[in-house]
């Protein structure tokens, strides 16, 4: 849909905006356009993970204070590993390949 006027968006749209009285380097990557409240900003989230094997295309393990990259929906995020769990609940060192983690 280039160069042509839309009535309206939707999440995971990419859209040129004009934003008068908004200097150019006021505005950063990834920042959102939206209604004042409408939405809430999370830093922090758990989550459970495989991670790939050499067969399926990785093989490193995953240590504490990795910086990896998540793809969450239409955004991705250099994050941080505060801690890992193996899956009997103890908290882990590192997280090998082929093994599902927290």
């Amino acid at each position: 849909m280039f160069q042509k006027t839309l009535d309206e968006g939707v999440a995971g749209d990419n859209v040129g905006v004009l934003l008068r009285g908004v200097e150019k380097n006021d505005l950063e990557r990834g920042q959102v356009v939206c209604k004042p409240g409408s939405i809430t900003p999370h830093t922090k989230f758990e989550a459970e993970v495989y991670v790939l094997s050499k067969e399926e295309g990785a093989g490193i393990p995953v240590l504490q204070g990795l910086p990896p990259q998540f793809y969450i929906r239409t955004t991705d995020v250099t994050g941080s590993i505060l801690n890992l769990l193996s899956e009997d609940g103890s908290e882990a060192e590192m997280c090998m390949p082929a093994i599902t983690s927290r």
